[in-house]
């Protein structure tokens, strides 16, 4: 087994947290300035609601910023890893593992979401006929989800042209633009040497980049909280709060339990992990976003250990096919609907409802409401229930995707360490002396 120390520092992005040699000021630490700035925006958005839902351009932006350098991050990030390696037959068996382990984790997902659904029955109760529901909001998700075969999922990973996948920003075509020119570096290492340089160099000032935008993340936090209470309220909470207090207690188990599990045979301790990324954390529940947190997170799982090819190919690809919270989320919401409008579903239907989510679930990224639109596009291949009901939980949906992208994104860097460990890059030991190190001295 591999004892491999930490990414060498001429490998490793720049520092992206507050840490540093120098002991930092408790209030200059980028986590707590975050937790500032969502206090106050409950607050302000609890006494001025008006007010607060007008800050919302605030929180858009630092989401935007954040989304343009990702392409950039996953490009450099994936091409200078793996036209670094000798071993090219490791790119292919990084990447199988990780579609094996995201399809047996996800789907265990789907599984306790329905499961959960069916024993809490969150939607009991309510007998809404679906006629006097306003179906019009939902009409519009319903134009968006469409269903997707598998050669058009496949065809839709392929751009049109190198550019288009830059300018679209979409994680799996820049993915793949990334392998090919990886291979073909990686081919032709010696006539290449020059652009690899180019690209190291390039990597860095991405992160610099990153690195600048990520101060802002106290303010982008602050206009994205705000115009979530602002808008919604804490009182629209109300008469759903089964579902959410379900939603929000299943996520929390399904972390501590099964990714602790995983971890722990994996070798490292979940709530150190946990602890390790809180910054990360704190963003997506403020931001409703899981990309937000995608290049600090790469770059924190390269200093615990993990090589940078193998965070670039896993990371990117599991917010396409790692996406557990919104697995959660999909079953759980699709059995809320048919028992809020009294739809009784036989075994032989909630089992399509599982091997539909199997699929619609996959193409629900990061993105805030992307999940929704995708259990919309679920409930269209179930007739007997009506899609309508989902305008029953389209004013809460903003407080579920705070959870489904916190999940999401925990799930992909666990599954990044799992893998480093599953190919030997790093030994038990090493993750945790690593992990400790880190938590200790952003401390």
């Amino acid at each position: 087994m591999s004892t491999d120390p930490l990414v060498a520092p001429s490998d490793s992005p720049p520092e992206l947290t507050t840490g540093s040699a120098k002991k930092t000021p408790f209030y200059a630490m980028l986590w707590v300035q975050v937790v500032l700035g969502v206090g106050v925006a409950v607050v302000f958005g609890y006494v001025n609601p008006a007010r607060a839902a007008e800050m919302k351009p605030l929180g858009d932006a630092f989401i935007r910023l954040i989304t343009m350098v990702i392409s950039l991050v996953i490009f450099c990030t994936v091409v200078s890893g793996i036209a670094g390696m000798e071993d090219m037959r490791k790119v292919g068996r990084v990447g199988g593992k990780a579609i094996l382990y995201f399809e047996i984790v996800s789907t265990l997902a789907l599984l306790v979401g329905l499961l959960v659904g069916t024993v809490v029955k969150t939607g009991e109760g309510f007998n809404v006929n679906p006629a006097t529901l306003d179906g019009r909001a939902v009409a519009a998700y319903a134009g968006q989800a469409k269903a997707e075969s598998l050669s058009d999922f496949l065809m839709h990973i392929i751009p049109k042209t190198l550019v288009d996948a830059f300018a679209k920003g979409d994680i799996l075509e820049v993915l793949l633009v990334a392998i090919l020119f990886g291979f073909a570096m990686s081919a032709a290492r010696k006539r290449t040497k020059p652009l690899l340089d180019l690209i190291d160099s390039l990597t860095q000032t991405v992160f610099a980049i990153v690195n600048i935008i990520m101060r802002l993340a106290p303010i982008g936090a602050f206009g994205a909280m705000a115009f979530t209470v602002g808008k919604y309220g804490i009182a629209s909470l109300g008469p759903l709060t089964k579902l959410i207090v379900t939603f929000y207690v299943t996520c929390a188990l399904f972390v501590l339990l099964v990714m602790g599990g995983i971890a722990r045979i994996a070798g490292f301790g979940i709530a150190r992990f946990l602890l390790y990324i809180k910054e990360e954390i704190l963003l997506v529940l403020a931001t409703s976003s899981s990309e937000t947190a995608l290049p600090t997170l790469m770059s924190k799982l390269e200093k615990l250990g993990c090589s940078k090819s193998l965070v670039g190919l896993v990371v990117p690809t599991g917010y396409t096919f790692n996406t557990d919270g919104t697995s959660i989320y999909m079953t759980l919401a699709a059995l809320f609907v048919a028992q809020a409008t009294n739809t009784h579903l036989q075994l032989e239907q909630q089992l399509v409802i599982f091997g539909v989510a199997i699929l619609t679930s996959k193409g629900a990224s990061g993105v805030q409401g992307a999940a929704f639109i995708a259990l919309v596009g679920t409930l269209m291949v179930i007739p007997s229930i009506p899609v309508a009901g989902m305008a029953l939980i389209l004013g809460i949906d903003r407080f579920m995707s705070m959870f489904r992208a916190l999940i999401n994104m925990i799930g992909n860097g666990v599954a990044t360490v799992v893998v480093a460990r599953w190919e030997n890059e790093l030994d038990r030991a090493t993750l945790q002396q690593n992990l400790l190190d880190a938590v200790q001295s952003a401390a």
